[in-house]
């Protein structure tokens, strides 16, 4: 199995969401206008004036971050001016000029007053209707369009395990709504042993073969180095040799992580504001591999960044090499109980499927103490997954965008531009974050996004070992 895992994920190789925003930022920055073309006629002038117009308005929507958006507006505004300036006064000078023989002074300025006006509505609406058209457009480019299929094969548990495979069955689906791809499924049987033929079997089928989990990591490098026309994409694995000066493994082999520690460090946070105890719990599927630790890591800086005294337990079901801890409901009931014996109120868990016991322990526990007590899912917004019965309990959830993983390896499939190496999706492009659905974390939001702006800026440095 490929050395490193999650715990060893690069920032080098291919960064597809980076690049983007980076070179649609540099097209924008690179525009200028000269002021000699400008003045000589006011057709060239007006022209310049609405393609700026139209060039500060491309890429506002399509997730780029807080401070280009800023300078985009700032740009749309320069250029509204531009345009009042280039267009619109010379209009009214011309219609000024037109009327001086038979029209009074009075009359003259009075029509120009209308004449502005209705001249900055109409370039008003026009530059509405340029900057909805940019924004289209954009839309267009970002999104590509591909016949072709893709072999999705999940973890074990697969579709409707209400968290790690589901979010990426769920960009599977987006990806064949928007991209017009179709999809091949596949789950491991009970012990895995028969990842490398699920992978094989895939890739005959399939131009881009996308594997859910770390576990594949080493079928994929085989796999893979057999069937150089099919492209391979690994979840939660950077898909580097460390060995080696950390290059891919193979030309079409890319590696999808992320920053979970950073997801986990917001609802650590959440976890202790909302600690009427003082103690809270971590669930931690499997241990000893390095993976899961980064989310117990994040949760408890997170935590103790709003109570430094807070008292933390953690706990792991199994061990590694054991990964039956992530399919162990049963266990998991068991010990989300005995921490709220032992006065925890919140606990977290990062333990896949057997997430589902500790929202069971959640809702017996307040029922039966007349205590609220709170447990937070991973992954997907497992508000909306783990049923209705048990939504009063489920504070908030940390998300690890999977999906958007999935989708945007697909989309660079279809557009030509699948690269070899690893993608970290973090807190900066909205890779991981946290749910507020329910409403019950409405009120600490902006102390969260405090701590988000904080990370992002590099003021906070989350670890990624407990």
């Amino acid at each position: 199995m490929a050395a490193g895992f999650q715990g060893r994920a690069s920032s080098s190789g291919a960064q597809l969401i980076q690049g983007r925003r980076a070179d649609r930022a540099s097209s924008t920055r690179n525009l200028s206008v000269t002021q000699d073309s400008v003045a000589e006629a006011k057709p060239v002038r007006c022209a310049y004036a609405f393609r700026l117009i139209q060039f500060s308005a491309v890429g506002a929507k399509h997730g780029e971050n807080h401070m280009l958006k800023k300078y985009r507006l700032l740009a749309l505004l320069a250029a509204f001016v531009l345009a009042i300036a280039a267009c619109g006064s010379d209009a009214a000078t011309d219609e000024t000029e037109t009327d001086a023989g038979s029209e009074s002074t009075e009359e003259s300025s009075d029509g120009d007053a209308m004449e502005e006006e209705d001249g900055d509505a109409m370039e008003e609406e026009d530059g509405d209707a340029m900057e909805e058209d940019a924004m289209e457009e954009d839309a267009m480019e970002e999104t590509n369009s591909g016949d072709f299929n893709v072999g999705l094969t999940y973890d074990i548990g697969g579709r409707g395990d209400q968290s790690f495979n589901d979010s990426a069955a769920a960009g599977l689906d987006r990806a064949k709504e928007e991209i017009g791809v179709t999809g091949s499924e596949a789950e491991p049987n009970a012990d895995g042993s028969d990842r490398a033929q699920l992978l094989q079997l895939q890739a005959d089928n399939s131009e881009l073969v996308v594997a859910v989990g770390f576990l594949f990591a080493g079928d994929v490098v085989t796999v893979a180095a057999e069937n150089p026309d099919t492209n391979f994409a690994v979840i939660d694995d950077a898909m580097l040799d460390f060995d080696n000066g950390a290059v891919p493994w193979g030309d079409n082999i890319a590696g999808l992580t992320f920053a979970e520690e950073q997801g986990s460090f917001l609802v650590g946070a959440a976890a202790a504001l909302k600690s009427e105890t003082g103690t809270i719990g971590f669930i931690g599927g499997v241990g000893g591999f390095g993976l899961i630790e980064k989310f117990e890591a994040g949760y408890a800086a997170g935590a103790r960044a709003v109570n430094p005294d807070i008292e933390i337990i953690p706990q792991y079901i199994t061990q590694a090499p054991d990964f039956d801890g992530f399919f162990a409901a049963d266990r998991a009931q068991e010990i989300a109980l005995t921490m709220y014996g032992q006065g925890a109120d919140v606990i977290y868990h990062a333990a896949g499927g057997s997430g589902a016991g500790l929202f069971e322990a959640a809702k017996s526990e307040s029922e039966s103490s007349g205590s609220q007590v709170w447990a937070i899912g991973v992954d997907s917004d497992q508000y909306n997954t783990a049923g209705a019965d048990f939504q009063p309990y489920i504070l908030t959830s940390m998300l690890k965008r999977v999906d958007t993983a999935v989708f945007e390896i697909t989309n660079a499939q279809a557009g030509g531009a699948f690269s070899a190496g690893n993608t970290v999706y973090d807190l900066s492009v909205d890779g991981v974050g946290y749910s507020t659905t329910g409403g019950y974390i409405d009120d600490i939001v902006p102390q969260l996004e405090e701590f988000k702006a904080g990370i992002i800026s590099g003021d906070i440095v989350v670890p990624t070992e407990p």
